[in-house]
C-alpha cells in the first residue's frame, strides 16, 4: 500500500491547502464534490478564489488565526459535517485540512465514555 493510498477512496471529501490557501491535495470524493469548479484542476489554485463573501473573509480569518472550524450543512438533500483544522509539519503551521463527511438526518447516537 502506498503511503496515502487509503485516502483516495475514503468516503469523505478531504482537501488540503498550504498556509496561504493554495490547494495541495484532494482525494477522489473532494474532486467529485468540486467537479463543477474544476475538480483536481483546482490543485495549485488558491481556495479563497472558490469562496464567495462572506465565506471568503471568514476563511481568510481562519488561515490567519489557525483556528479550527466545525459546522454542519445541508445541500441537495445531503447533510454534512464540515471539519476544518490547521495541520502542522515538523511542529510548524503548514495550512488547513477540510473534511466533509456525510451524516444522517435526525439524532445521531451520542456516547459519554470515561
Amino acid at each position: 500500500m502506498n503511503e496515502h493510498e487509503w485516502i483516495q477512496e475514503f468516503p469523505a471529501a478531504i482537501t488540503v491547502c498550504d498556509a496561504e490557501g493554495i490547494i495541495l491535495e484532494m482525494n477522489d470524493k473532494a474532486a467529485k464534490t468540486f467537479a463543477a469548479d474544476g475538480g483536481r484542476k483546482l490543485i495549485g489554485s488558491n481556495m479563497l478564489d472558490c469562496h464567495p463573501e462572506p465565506a471568503r473573509t471568514k476563511t481568510e480569518r481562519l488561515l490567519a488565526s489557525r483556528e479550527r472550524n466545525v459546522y454542519t450543512i445541508e445541500k441537495n438533500g445531503v447533510k454534512k459535517m464540515i471539519y476544518q483544522s490547521p495541520w502542522y509539519k515538523n511542529g510548524e503551521y503548514a495550512g488547513f485540512v477540510e473534511l466533509s463527511l456525510e451524516i444522517p438526518f435526525g439524532d445521531l447516537p451520542h456516547f459519554v465514555r470515561s
